[in-house]
Formats: structure tokens, C-alpha cells, sequence
């Protein structure tokens, strides 16, 4: 699905220009369809929950600022903050395992995110009960839930739903693939999509799949796919 998302974007971005990304030095692709993303109306602001969770493909902690804090999710949407955003572990190294020490800078730049009120509640995905201790011990700004994945596990683990009934962390579930877009993966459909390009040269960095949600009537108002590509141009 994101896969057919992207190229849907880029194919219709690039008819729409007319010309040939190569023939700028371009080191951002921001491809934008604005008919395709519904700001919200600020009389409505209140009665909706703009929720976000943050995929980081490459391994930059800056990311999360770049998505967040520079208005690229913010003024896509046509708001101030958004009301919550749940990090997906950010990736490892082969033959490594997700630690805290490998989370905390990506934890530290939410939580600044928080404390200049972009964003409202931060939480965490697919953490077991010793790394999901192990941060909330460590952690100025909390995390108010974490995601797990009912495909690795059908049934909530119970050391976890104790530690997050003791904590008031709300425990979520998801079935997101544990790599959403890889690299190789992105750069086919760019190929695919926009003629003559380097498709080997551009790199995704980070990818952020939102919802607004009509807090009243628990219904999804609009939901999309942001993300950012660098092109590292030899």
C-alpha cells in the first residue's frame, strides 16, 4: 500500500513539472499532490486527533526533528502540533538488537519535540518489558503508549500489560511489517515513475503515516503518507 501510494504521488508529480529532476542540483525530492492532503480547518482543530506514527528508514535521530519541528508533517496538515506520535524502532545493524542506549537520541529529539509543544504525547512500538522499563525509567517525557505487533505474538505479553496497567501506558497493537520501506525498495518506484532518473542515487530517509480522527464519533476524517528523500549525487 505504501508502495502504491508513492508511486501514485510521483507519477502524478512529475507530469505535473514537466521536466527532468536531474537537471537541477537537487538534494530534497519534496513531491507534493495538494488535492491529495486535506488541511484541517482551525474552527475544527478541537474536535479532532491528528496522530502520527514515524517510520525513520535511515539511522539519523534528526530525522524525527526534520519530520516534525521544520513543518514538513505540521503545515502538510495545516496545524500547529500534532496530538500524538508513536515511533517505530528505529533500524539496527545486522546481527544487533534494539537497545536503549541505540533509542535514547531518538527519544531525546521527541521529547524536545514535546517541550516546544509540536507535540503532545510520544509513545514507543514493538518494545518488550525490560526496554520499555528500561526507557520509562530513563525518560524525562514518558511514553503514554507503546504499539505491539499481534503477528509476533497473539496474545499481550503479561509481564508488559502489569508494567503498563502500574505505568498508565496504554498498550496498542499494530501490524505494520517490521520494515514498512527499504531503500531498494524506494528506489524502484521512483525509477518506475519519473523518467530518467538516478533512482540509485536518492535515499529515503524517514516516512510518517498520520490520521485525523473525529474525537466524538471515534471516525477516521483523512489519513496519508508523508516522507522525505535525500539524493546523495555522486
Amino acid at each position: 500500500m505504501v508502495r502504491d501510494c508513492i508511486q501514485k504521488t510521483l507519477t502524478e508529480w512529475s507530469s505535473k513539472i514537466g521536466q527532468d529532476p536531474n537537471q537541477e542540483i537537487l538534494e530534497v525530492l519534496e513531491c507534493t499532490v495538494a488535492q491529495a492532503i486535506e488541511k484541517i480547518n482551525p474552527e475544527e482543530r478541537d474536535e479532532l486527533k491528528v496522530s502520527a506514527k514515524l517510520f525513520i528508514v535511515g539511522s539519523n535521530s534528526s530525522s524525527i526533528r526534520d519530520a516534525v519541528d521544520l513543518g514538513k508533517s505540521c503545515s502538510a496538515l495545516g496545524v500547529a502540533q500534532l496530538d500524538s506520535v508513536i515511533i517505530a524502532p528505529p533500524p539496527v545493524e545486522d546481527g544487533s538488537s534494539l537497545s536503549l542506549e541505540y533509542l535514547q537520541p531518538y527519544w531525546q529529539e521527541l521529547e524536545n519535540l514535546v517541550q516546544n509543544k509540536k507535540i503532545v504525547a510520544i509513545g514507543t512500538s514493538d518494545l518488550d518489558k525490560t526496554l520499555l522499563e528500561q526507557l520509562y525509567l530513563w525518560a524525562q517525557v514518558k511514553p503514554s503508549s507503546n504499539q505491539v505487533n499481534l503477528a509476533s505474538c497473539c496474545v499481550m505479553p503479561p509481564d508488559l500489560t502489569a508494567f503498563a496497567k502500574q505505568f498508565d501506558i496504554q498498550l496498542l497493537t499494530h501490524n505494520d511489517p517490521k520494515e514498512l520501506l527499504c531503500e531498494a525498495s524506494f528506489q524502484e518506484v521512483l525509477q518506475e515513475s519519473i523518467q530518467n532518473t538516478k533512482a540509485h542515487e536518492w535515499i529515503p530517509l524517514w516516512l510518517l503515516r498520520y490520521s485525523v480522527i473525529v474525537k466524538s464519533r471515534g471516525i477516521i476524517k483523512s489519513k496519508g503518507y508523508i516522507m522525505q528523500a535525500k539524493r546523495n549525487a555522486s
